[in-house]
Parts: C-alpha cells; structure tokens; sequence
C-alpha cells in the first residue's frame, strides 16, 4: 500500500512525510496501528489480540509547540531534520509596524485553543466485499466523502478506480471527523483483497478517541490596534498549530481556512498573520465542526472584548463602531474576502431585545457591588463565517487538490415520478428532506413524489461530498438548476403537443398551458410519459427530459448573526451554569425551519462543549489519559441550557436560491460568547483571562490566583 493522501499541501516547500496506512518501524502517535488480526468473528478477534507481542524502544515525546522547534529538539520525523511542517503568511493593506506605531491604544493576548475529539453517534466502520470473479470491491463506510474516498484508495492501493465502489449508507454522525481518508479503510480493503471475503472492521469508542483525527489544537498570539475612541486599525495573528505525527487529509489547510475569517466583520486597515504548522507525536487534527473558522472568531471576539475594557467602552458599543454597515454591502474585507449580503445591525438588536441586556447589565453591576459569591456574567459574539468551500479557482491558488464544485440530476420516470441524484452525501443533515423540497418546488410535483438517490458512487457517479456547509450551498443549487432543465426541457415538447410557442406557455404548480387558453394543458408527469413513449416528440429532441447539472460557484457564503450569553459563576465552587443564551442567526433564506433549528441547537452544543467541558488531555509521555466518556466530558441535555433562537434574513446574491450555510454557524459564534461571559463575571475579582475549557477547578484556581 501507498501512503495516505494529503490533499491540501498549503505551500511548495511544505514537509510532507510517507503517511503508512500501518506503522512501520517506528510508531509515532498512541493509536498508530501495529498489527492486524483478522478472524472469523470480533470475540475471537478480540482474543486473539492478546497473542501479538510487541517490543518497543522508547522514543522521546514531542508535545510542547514551542519547545517542538527550538535547535536540538527531539524530531518527531527524523529523516526530515525538523518538526516545521510549513509557514504560510498572509499581509494585506498598509504595514502593521507602522499602523502599531501611530496606535493610541495596542493589546496582545495570548489565547489556547485545546484539542477535541470528534463524537459522532455511529463510530467508523467499514465492510470491503470483493464481487465474486471480477477483481471489483464494493466498500461501504461510514463516511462523509464516498468519492473522494474512491478516488484516494485507488491511488493509495492501487486497485483500479473504475474496479471500486464506495457508499456511505445512513451515517450516523460526522463533523468533519469522517472528511477523511483513514488506514483502517485501506486495510480493510487490503485484507478483503487477500482474502477474496467480505471483512468488516468497526471502531470501539476508545479506539476511536486515539486513532479517529483530533480537531482544533493551537496556539494564538493576537495584537490589536486602536485609537481610543475604540476605531480599529490593525490586526496582526501568529499562530502555532498542532500537526499531530502526520498530515492526514485536509490536516494543514485548516488554519489557511480561518486565516480569511480572523478580521470578521470589522473594518481596519491592516491585517498580518503568519502560520506556522508543528508535528508532534500526537493524534493528528483535521477537519472538526467549523475547521479553522471557530479558532478566528473565538480570537477575534475575545481580543475585542479586551480591547473594550481598555477603552472603557460597552463591548456592543466597541463592536457597532468597526463593523461593516448594512449599506456597506457588497464589502470587500481587509483580508481580500467580498462579502456579499449582510446586516449585523438588525442581528444584533433583536438579539438584544430577546436577551434584555440592559435589564441583565444592570442586575450584573447590583451583584458585584453587594459582593456576591455567585456573580453574572454577560458574553457577546458577533461574527460571520466563510462556506461552501469553493469556488474551485480560489482552492487552486490555496493549493487545494480538489474543486467546490457539486453534481445533481433529475430524473422524470415515466410514471410521473422524481429521482434526484446528488453527489452530496448527508451524515445527519437532512438532505433528502431539503432536496425533496427543492425539486418538488421546481417541478410543480408532490413532495412525496421525489426519491433522492445519495452516498453510492455507482448511482451518483459524480460529486464532491458534504463538509465545510457546502450541501445546500452548492448541491442544493446543483438541485434547483437539474430541475430548472427539466422544466426547460418538458417546456419545449409541451409547446409541440399543445400547438404552442414557447413563449406563450405558462408553468405554474406542474402544469404547462397556454396564455389565455386554460384548458389546452399538460402536466410535466404527462410530458415525462410522451418523452418515454417517444410517439409524438418535436424534430430533433431526444426522448427525454432529464437533465444534470454541475455548478462551480462564483464566491463562498457568509453567514452571520449575534449570540449573547449570561453565566452564572459561584465564586465558592468554580461552577459554571448557563443562565440564558439567544442566538440570532442569518443563514440566508431558510428552505427548512426545523432543520436549521437542529443545525443551530447542534453546533451550539458542540461550541458551549469547547467552552465549558472538553479538551483531549496528554500525559507527559504523549499518551492520552482522556481516552473515554468517563475522563473526556461530552455534555449532554442537562448540560445545557434551554436556548432562544431567532433568524434576521440577507439572501445570498451568489446563488440563486439566496440560501448560505448553517451547519457550523453555532459552534463558531458559541465558544467566543460562553467564555466571554465566564471572563466577564470574574473580571471584577482579578481574572482577566481562562483556558478553556472553563471547569471549575480552572475558575477555581484562577480566582485563587487573582485573589493572591
């Protein structure tokens, strides 16, 4: 087998070692696989693990970031002499040394974002079943890119592409963790090959805690510039980021994706920051929910909630000065992003109506003058996000290996019927639902009418998969214009039947007449008949009215909104409780309430977590001591809180459904909010910042230090 793929090798110089699917003489992370068992059944397989003996020779870790690339560290890939992967910088507008120069006011805060481990419901697994006689195999995973998978086993295997299928049947679960290319996979179909038998392998939640990708993992040094009646000037970002032992699939283009989003919706003139990717021998990260644009929101929201208690300002008041104004829109940000629609204005009163902000300030400044032990804290997070990875012009120039473009087709059956192929593959999100919608809205059809057909690379041969709040972005509008064809298409072999031009023809809820003539008409499942039965069709149309379409789109979408938080903290304790949280949302136009709520209510779970709970933890010999449910906290409903939730609507320009991603918005805007609010409520005892996650031993300590 060949080396696993890295698909995102973000500059030319970047250090990219020989990837096994199974270590080699050298392991270099706690969960790097060693050996293969294969049995008849997971019992036996189970015990026969007790057989492999393995004799290792101590190596020494490599898990501090800094101390990582100092001279005469240990090197986490020896051959490589260095444990730098890349530097990749990015400057834009007028000089930060000079802009720092002429600042009246500088802040720089140093902020940690710890790693988390994915939780998806269903674990991965894989089951390879060689199709008797025919050197094919047939793999079915629990994935989120079952053509991207295709591709990449062909190249990493050498089984020929054409000779492979892949699907991913109803998956349970994904963010991000399953965007990815995993050596289990490979050497399942590897052992399926050898065998010449189905063989299945399925992750326990522990192996998954090692071996499954870590998200996030990162150091943030941030320095802002100001003039004292709180306009911002300029912005200057390094990061240190943790690699892991190796470069997995998208592993080093994460940080690049945040890199554009560090400036948010504020205005300055200039912008710096400089990237630097490190290996440790450590899980390696990837993609997890937001990939890259959670770890600049939480840093540009947090440094601005600095810099508004320098300046003495209400941090609503220091936001509603920098940011880009409704009638500002289209707006071309300092780091080179076109925002296309948006109004932080409208998201952010109604998010302060639904709060009562006033009424809670007010109660907040009554605690802190009584003295009380369990003090209120307000947090604010306004920001906006860059999704639907595309378009595949601006991945090339980021070096990206693949395009942003989505696949759909329609198909009318002759009975009246719709199947909608997409190259989208859900894991939760509801696609099949949306979709339905979608094309049943088009074509005039009964919602239950429409079958989507997903997730098997024989049956949609074509489409770049679902991460990064791409699907109804792009494959949804890959859906609306394959069925925008199908109209066009019927459009003409109706004009033929009703003796018609097409101009005078009207479409309206599936059914073509003619202008002022109501009864000469035909429905497009009568038009989908004559297509099949072929008897009576116009010179020189084929017998039929399906149609596909393929969309590159013109600009990534950006949703938007405001979250504020209130968090009750006893001082006694360190515990922390979510008093109220409202998070005013603008995805754009909504094609299913319920489903955007899900996508909201989900991504705010997994934002609070990083806030308040999780944080994969290493010993100091690189082994992971929070490798279970019992020491790694995932929250569940008593957890959190009950949550309001409310949407302001910009339609998209870039797309002609006007729609903009929902999928990670929550976890982005929450995180930022939930902290700030921790932060807020302590500030008045001498705590000026807290690594997250914010636990109770953590608050603990930190007032105990303050109060020193």
């Amino acid at each position: 087998m060949g080396s696993l793929p890295c698909a995102w090798p973000v500059t030319e110089d970047i250090v990219l070692p020989e990837h096994p699917p199974i270590a080699v003489d050298e392991v270099r992370y706690a969960g790097d696989p060693v050996a293969v068992v294969v049995a008849r059944d997971r019992y036996t397989a189970a015990d026969a693990l007790e057989a492999v003996e393995v004799e290792y020779t101590p190596l020494p870790p490599v898990l501090d970031l800094e101390a990582a690339l100092a001279e005469g560290a240990p090197l986490v890939h020896s051959d490589k002499g260095t444990n730098r992967c890349y530097d990749w910088p990015l400057r834009t507008g007028e000089d930060f040394a000079a802009v720092r120069q002429r600042a009246e006011v500088t802040l720089k805060r140093r902020y940690h974002q710890q790693r988390l481990i994915p939780n998806a419901m269903e674990p991965r697994a894989v089951v390879v079943t060689p199709v008797a006689a025919s050197d094919e195999y047939t793999v079915y995973s629990s994935t989120q890119i079952p053509h991207i998978l295709r591709v990449m086993l062909a190249v990493v295997t050498e089984v020929p592409e054409h000779r492979l299928r892949v699907v991913a049947p109803d998956v349970g679960g994904g963010f991000g963790s399953k965007l990815q290319v995993y050596g289990e996979e490979a050497i399942t179909l590897a052992v399926a090959r050898r065998l010449g038998r189905p063989v299945k392998w399925t992750e326990s939640r522990s192996e998954g805690y090692l071996a499954t990708h870590h998200g996030r993992g990162m150091i943030q040094d941030v320095e802002i510039a100001a003039n004292r009646d709180g306009r911002l000037l300029g912005l200057k970002v390094d990061l240190l980021v943790d690699m892991g032992a190796y470069l997995m699939l998208v592993t080093p283009g994460i940080p690049i994706l945040g890199a554009f989003m560090y400036p948010g919706i504020y205005k300055m003139r200039s912008y710096e920051l400089g990237v630097t990717g490190v290996f440790t021998t450590r899980t390696p990260t990837d993609a997890y929910r937001g990939a890259g644009r959670p770890e600049a929101t939480y840093a540009i929201e947090r440094i601005m909630d600095e810099l508004a208690v320098e300046l003495g300002l209400d941090p609503v008041e220091l936001r509603r000065r920098n940011w880009i104004r409704h009638g500002e829109f289209p707006y071309t940000t300092i780091a080179g992003l076109t925002y296309d629609s948006g109004n932080y204005e409208a998201a952010t009163d109604k998010a302060l109506a639904l709060f009562d902000y006033d009424k809670l300030r007010a109660e907040q400044a009554d605690r802190n003058q009584r003295g009380d032990t369990v003090r209120l804290g307000i947090g604010v997070s306004t920001y906006t996000e860059m999704c639907g990875l595309a378009p595949s012009r601006v991945l090339r120039d980021l070096r990206y290996a693949a395009g942003g473009w989505e696949a759909a087709s329609v198909r009318m059956l002759p009975t009246g019927k719709v199947e909608v192929v997409t190259g989208t593959s859900p894991h939760g999100q509801g696609h099949v639902t949306c979709w339905s919608q979608i094309a049943a809205d088009v074509l005039g059809v009964p919602f239950e009418d429409v079958q989507v057909v997903h997730g098997d690379t024989r049956a949609a041969p074509q489409g770049m998969d679902t991460y990064g709040s791409r699907s109804l972005v792009v494959g949804g509008t890959a859906v609306h214009q394959a069925a925008t064809k199908v109209v066009d298409k019927a459009r003409k072999v109706a004009a033929h039947l009703l003796e018609a031009s097409e101009r005078d023809l009207e479409f309206t809820d599936g059914v073509f007449s003619v202008k002022g003539s109501p009864d000469a008409r035909r429905t497009i499942q009568e038009i989908a008949f004559e297509t099949f039965t072929s008897h009576d069709l116009p010179d020189g149309v084929e017998p039929t009215i399906n149609a596909g379409h393929l969309t590159d789109p013109d600009d990534f979408s950006y949703p938007h909104g405001t979250h504020l938080c209130a968090v009750e903290v006893d001082t006694e304790t360190g515990q922390t409780r979510i008093r109220s949280y409202v998070a005013v949302d603008d995805v754009g136009r909504v094609i299913n309430p319920m489903i955007v709520e899900g996508q909201v209510h989900g991504g705010l779970a997994q934002g609070i977590a990083q806030a308040l709970y999780e944080e994969a933890v290493y010993d100091d010999e690189g082994n992971l001591v929070s490798g279970t449910m019992a020491d790694y906290l995932v929250p569940s409903a008593p957890d959190l809180p009950e949550f309001v939730t409310e949407r302001t609507r910009t339609p998209a320009t870039t797309n002609p459904l006007g729609v903009k991603g929902v999928g990670e918005a929550g976890t982005i805007a929450s995180t930022p909010a939930v902290v700030g609010a921790v932060v807020d409520a302590l500030r008045p005892l001498g705590v000026r910042d807290l690594r997250m996650p914010c636990t109770p031993e953590r608050v603990w300590q930190a007032l105990k230090e303050a109060s020193a």
